[in-house]
Parts: C-alpha cells; structure tokens; sequence
C-alpha cells in the first residue's frame, strides 16, 4: 500500500483556496408515488478523497447512488455537479462515464453465465474498422492490465462469473469500474460493493483504492461497515430518513459508536460478546465426519445443541464451502452428517432431503439463491413449508390463513419493517429483506442452523436483531453452525471457532473470543493491517 498523500505546503499569510468539489449533489430529492425517499439532500466529495455515506436500510443512500448513475430520476430542482458542471438528469451513462462517474452496485451488476472477460469489458468491446470483430486478444490484454492494477490474486479471464466465489465477483465488479478512470480524475461510487470481501481481500481494496485516491480521482463509499469509515473513510456524511443529518465531517478520531449514534440518532444498546459455555443437554450432538468436496479437504467436528460454532479462513481456503456441501447445494465428494433424522450421506445429499432432514441453509447471497424479490413477505416466508411436493408428486399450494399467521409470528419476532405479511420483498431495505431470509429458515424449526454471512450489509439495528434472533435459535436447542470473514460478528456469535487452512481445520478457537485473535489466528500475525493510513494534514 503506498504511503499517505500529503499537500503542497501553502506559504505563509496567503489563503488555501479549496478546490472545486469532485462531485456536488444540490437539493436532491426523490419520490416514488407519495412517498418521499430523498429529501433535499446536498453534499460534495473532494478531489483525492475517501467520503463515506452511511445510514439504517431504507435511509436513501442506494436510492441516492442509483440516481448517481442514472438509474433514477431524481424531482425537479434537483442538481448533480461533476468538477464544477452540470450533468442532465437524469443522468445518462454516455455522459456520465465521460464525465469520469463509475458505479459498482451492491448486486455487482454481473451476468453470471459470461466470462470474467465479457463481464469487465462488457460495453467497452472494439469491433476491427471493416469486419467489427472483436479482437480478443487485445481484449485479453486489456482486462488483464486491470486486473493487475488490483493486486496479486489472479482469477481466470475464461471463467464464468457463475462460478467464481463472492469476493471475486466483487473484484470483478470493481475491476470494471475502475478501467475507465483516468489517474487524478473521477470519481468511483461504490454501493456496498465491499460486503463479500473478507478481511485479507479488503486490505487489498483499500490498498488499491489509496493508491488510485492518492492521484486526485475520488471515492464515494456506501457501507454499513462502519470499521471500514472509521479505518479508512477522510469524511462522512449520513442519511437519516432520507435526509442529510451531518455533512462531510471529518472521521479521524470518530469510533464505531460515534457513527452509529449519528446513524441512529441514540446511543445504541451494545451486544454483548457471547460467552462460551458449556451446554448440558441429553440430546445428541450434530456430527459432520469426513466431509469433503470443492476446496475443503477433510472436515469432521460435532455441534452441541444448543452450541455456535464459527467456521473461518482465508479466501480459498475451503471454509465458505462448509454451508453449501453440508446442506446438499453444492455435490460433495464425500462425508457423513448425523442428526436427530439419522445419518445422511453427504455426497447424495440434495437441498430437498437436507430441509427433510432438518438442515437449514441461510446462504450469503439473498438476492440470487435466498429470497424471490417479486413475491410477498408471508409467501417468502412459507414457501419452505408449503411448496413441497406431497405423495401425490404434485406441489402443495399455500395455505392462506396458516401462512398469514406464521408470518405475522415471525415479523413481529424479527420487528420487521414495515410490519406487512403482504409487503412485496423486493421494497424492503437490505436489512428487512435478510431479517425475512432469516425468518424463512427458522420457521422450518430446523435441528442444524446452517448462516454464511449472517449479518453482511445490514445496519447495527438490524445487525443486533439478527445477532440476538440466532443466540435465541441456539438457547432452543439448535445446533448452529456460522461460516464468516467478519471477526466481529464470530466474536458476537461464537462459542468457538474453527479456522480453516488449505481445507482442512487448522486451528480451533475457545474460550474468550476476540476479533484481533480471530485475524491472528487467520493471519498468523501479531495484528490486523490497518486498511488506510490518513493523511494526517486533512484532506484538502
């Protein structure tokens, strides 16, 4: 990572002039029918820094990124400046990409049946002068230069998108971002594109991005991480019912609960760290042998009901593969899991007979393997129960007034908002829509809870809601098992933790759990890097 950016020195007795901002949103404004999403909003991003923009889902800061990069359009008297000059609204990508604006969204905008390749050139392909073939060797050349401007890792340009892990989708996201900025100018929003990004991939993110901020092009970063603002951000703006309530303040010397009482507008009441203890039960406990498949190797360990046991490890070392094979999603090669159902092999496992068999599967990704954005909340959550195929092979229809009432149960257990079984999922903030995922697989009372990333891109509201609403799954007698990166969200969940190395278990945490131990383990470092060294002097 290079080293802080630091200013000319400005003599003596003259004036520091500021610089016109990057980016200037002016009385922005947004309504969908009569409700108002964005009120008058009205902030800048300097040239050369890290502006961070946070809030509690549903605030308006993706609205505000979508209209950004013209996806929507914003009310009348709204203003978006870039350098000084007005962009149309709304806002047309021709124009904005000239004008030097790149978006990375946090669904990544990928298409997942294309290559690496096709996804990081994708509107940028150059037809020879006569024949318009695509040179694709030139094309190869281009989308490696940028990959090589992210770091060391190398993912195949011929692979699908498809099958590539969720950090890598992210940088290939971020790689076709950044391919169109010219050094010192433009400006890169980035919605959440950070959440499936473990620790050693982030610290490569902001080593890159430091360096490209360093030449003057400015970042807008919108996360719900608030370690990253606190690491790395120079300033901070938040939304609070989609208006601006603090505008560019300076971050350096702010903690996680400044932030959040910013967010919140009250102190939030903090989680405490779960103690690991032991759990007296007669029931049996979940036993994995010998699971084997993708990148793990060999994993065998038992779970205790009533236990949290965390998975972790550095990426492709095999630990975020542990949810999908043990609950049949992805083919194992081989392995046991014994519950209270009976033992059940794992490489004919199909997620149909996992879900028979009381294994839950909470996946990482909502949008694309958990939730169906165009159906109801009640539907969303009874589908599991409902949709099943009974002895007649025909599929069960829901039930109408069973399903009303399981989900009533569940939005008011998980204070979903707003608090309607027949709320259609897709307008409902991130932090909702996981709260009902959660919701989806807790109703099937399943005897082993199976998360990836719990607690990814949701707010601290939602974030303790969804921390306590698996603490309170394991005092059922659940056994859970939690695959993350997050050090923090093991730490609030974990009894204890298994780090994975080259797929297997290379290290087993107990006892008192901390987020600098889970990265040491990982890491095998005296500490974690800090993603960003600020420039001491302030951004200017």
């Amino acid at each position: 990572m290079s080293g802080p950016h630091h200013p000319a020195p400005v003599p003596a007795g003259e004036d520091v002039l500021q610089p016109v901002p990057r980016l200037t949103v002016e009385k922005v404004g947004m309504t969908f029918g009569s409700a108002t999403v964005l009120r008058d909003v009205t902030m800048d991003v300097r040239p050369g820094e890290i502006h961070a923009l946070i809030g509690q889902n549903g605030c308006g800061k993706s609205t505000l990124a979508k209209i950004l990069t013209g996806l929507y359009t914003p009310d009348a008297g709204s203003r978006v400046m870039v350098d000084g000059v007005d962009l149309r609204l709304p806002i047309r990508p021709d124009e904005s990409r000239a004008a030097g604006v790149a978006g990375v969204h946090q669904s990544l905008g990928l298409m997942p049946d294309a290559t690496v390749l096709e996804n990081t050139r994708l509107g940028r392909f150059k037809g020879s002068r006569f024949l318009r073939r695509i040179d694709w060797k030139a094309e190869a050349a281009a989308t490696q230069a940028v990959f090589e401007r992210l770091g060391p890792r190398r993912i195949p340009l011929d692979a699908k998108v498809a099958d590539l892990h969720e950090d890598e989708k992210a940088v290939v996201a971020i790689a076709r971002a950044v391919q169109d900025l010219k050094d010192g100018g433009g400006v890169i929003i980035f919605d959440e594109s950070t959440r499936a990004l473990g620790r050693e991939s982030l610290e490569r993110f902001y080593g890159l991005l430091d360096r490209i901020v360093a030449t003057g092009t400015s970042a807008l970063l919108i996360t719900h991480r608030l370690e990253e603002v606190v690491e790395a951000a120079d300033r901070v703006t938040v939304l609070r019912d989609g208006e601006i309530v603090v505008a560019g303040q300076e971050v350096e010397g702010m903690t996680k609960s400044d932030l959040a009482h910013l967010m919140l507008g009250r102190e939030v009441e903090g989680l405490e760290r779960r103690t690991a203890k032991g759990t007296e039960s007669d029931a049996a406990p979940v036993v994995v042998d010998g699971l084997a498949g993708r990148n793990v190797r060999e994993l065998s360990l038992s779970i205790r009901p009533g236990e949290i046991v965390g998975v972790t490890g550095l990426s492709g070392s095999g630990y975020d593969d542990v949810p999908y094979l043990i609950s049949g999603v992805t083919k194992a090669e081989g392995g046991t899991v014994t519950l209270p159902a009976g033992q059940v092999a794992l490489k004919s496992l199909s997620p149909a007979a996992a879900i028979r068999n009381g294994i839950a599967l909470v996946p990482e990704s909502r949008e694309a393997a958990g939730l169906c954005g165009a159906m109801t909340v009640t539907e969303n959550i009874s589908f599991p129960q409902t949709c099943t195929v009974g002895l007649s092979g025909k599929v069960r229809p829901l039930a109408g007034e069973d399903e009303k009432g399981r989900a009533a149960q569940w939005i008011e257990r998980l204070d979903v908002r707003p608090p309607w079984p027949h709320a259609v999922l897709k307008n409902l903030s991130g932090g909702n829509q996981q709260k009902v995922l959660l919701a989806k697989w807790l109703a099937t009372d399943p005897s082993l809870l199976v998360l990836h990333e719990p607690t990814q891109a949701v707010d601290v509201g939602a974030r303790k809601t969804i921390v306590e609403a698996v603490r309170e799954a394991a005092r059922e007698g659940r056994a859970v098992l939690v695959a993350g990166s997050d050090e923090n969200e093991l730490t609030l969940l974990c009894d204890r933790v298994l780090v994975f190395e080259e797929g297997v278990v290379g290290r087993e945490l107990t006892g008192e759990l901390t987020p600098d131990g889970i990265v040491q383990a990982i890491y095998t470092s005296s500490s974690r890097t800090k993603l960003r060294e600020r420039n001491s002097q302030g951004v200017s």
